[in-house]
């Protein structure tokens, strides 16, 4: 009877050995702050370090909802993004770049990939959280996308905080803005032969989103997109970051996408569902899948990257930018942000 019991007890414990270790290579979340060209000589100590640490609270923020009994993936992700919106070195909320006529129009999409629900809102200028926004729309409407000014008025029949425009102001987005004016200037002063001329950083001001995809205990997916735009775009512009199945989706049967990168191509590869179709109807891995989106987008002449993470805690964050501000946390608490190739 001893006997039995030290084997059964010698069981339970190699389980539970075994269980640990599962969950300490298992990933709950990743995060992007947005892809281009990220080079480490033209970040300084101190700049590196505080995109780091931004992006670490909010990965720190997310994880403590998964930590709850009863903490959902879609409650992480929106308070991660939350996080991102309120830090002003991210292109999304406070600190979101400026539109040719020199206003902060924010976009948002999250996603619930237990239910395939879906919100979504557009051109929006005085919601703080344009994700609490997007959740507000998804969980209290009848529809997934509002825009503008009856975005904003929903906003405030739901009780969501809301600001003077000047909040989103910061003075680098605004020297963004007169730069991207200047490069769109030579460039329209260029043939097509001579735009090899034209700095790379002009089509970097087309980058700059925040995501988060994750994966709770229930093991059901969500996704959340927010951002700000591109730089100097014309009035009525709309990227892919609220566009569901471009730049944000989620689904329990194959992976929780959020893209961040040059959003028309996006769009027109509705890449953050090719990776769902991929898995779903191509039988690839994760991995393979995300990676082939990529170079989908690549081929048509787009830039930037994605996030990705199925139900068994696989990511995969490929880019074919020079860096991507992304990070990851584990179910044991790990963290780990990456911001060059």
């Amino acid at each position: 009877m001893i006997r039995k019991f030290l084997m059964l007890t010698t069981l339970s414990m190699c389980f539970a050995l075994q269980f640990a270790v599962a969950q300490q290579d298992t990933y709950v979340m990743a995060i992007h702050g947005g892809a281009g060209t990220i080079l480490k000589k033209n970040l300084t100590d101190s700049m590196e370090t505080a995109y780091k640490d931004g992006l670490k609270q909010a990965l720190l923020a997310g994880y403590r909802v998964l930590q709850q009994e009863d903490g959902t993936s879609l409650d992480a992700v929106e308070a991660a993004v939350k996080v991102l919106e309120e830090n002003p070195l991210f292109n999304a909320g406070k600190g979101a770049v400026f539109t040719s006529d020199g206003k902060n129009e924010l976009d948002a999409a999250i996603m619930d990939g237990k239910t395939l629900s879906a919100g979504a809102v557009a051109g929006v200028t005085n919601v703080k959280s344009p994700i609490q926004l997007a959740r507000a729309v998804m969980q209290h409407s009848p529809h997934v996308m509002m825009v503008g000014d009856g975005a904003e008025q929903f906003a405030k029949e739901q009780g969501l905080d809301i600001v003077d425009p000047s909040y989103f102001y910061t003075k680098e987005r605004w020297q963004g803005l007169q730069k991207a004016r200047a490069l769109d200037s030579l460039a329209t002063q260029l043939d097509h032969d001579e735009q090899s001329s034209i700095p790379e950083v002009y089509k970097d001001y087309k980058y700059g989103t925040v995501g988060a995809v994750a994966v709770d205990r229930a093991g059901n997916l969500a996704a959340a997109t927010s951002t700000g735009g591109m730089t100097n775009k014309r009035y009525g512009r709309v990227g892919d970051a609220p566009i569901t199945g471009a730049g944000n989706y989620a689904d329990n049967k194959t992976v929780a996408v959020s893209c961040t990168g040059w959003g028309e191509f996006f769009i027109r590869a509705v890449a953050a569902y090719d990776v769902a179709a991929r898995i779903q109807y191509g039988g690839a891995t994760l991995k393979e899948a995300a990676e082939a989106t990529i170079k989908k987008v690549e081929d048509l002449g787009g830039d930037g990257g994605l996030i990705a993470i199925n139900q068994q805690g696989e990511v995969a964050m490929p880019f074919n930018t020079a860096g991507m501000y992304r990070g990851t946390i584990k179910a044991d608490g790990t963290v780990d942000i990456q911001i060059y190739k």
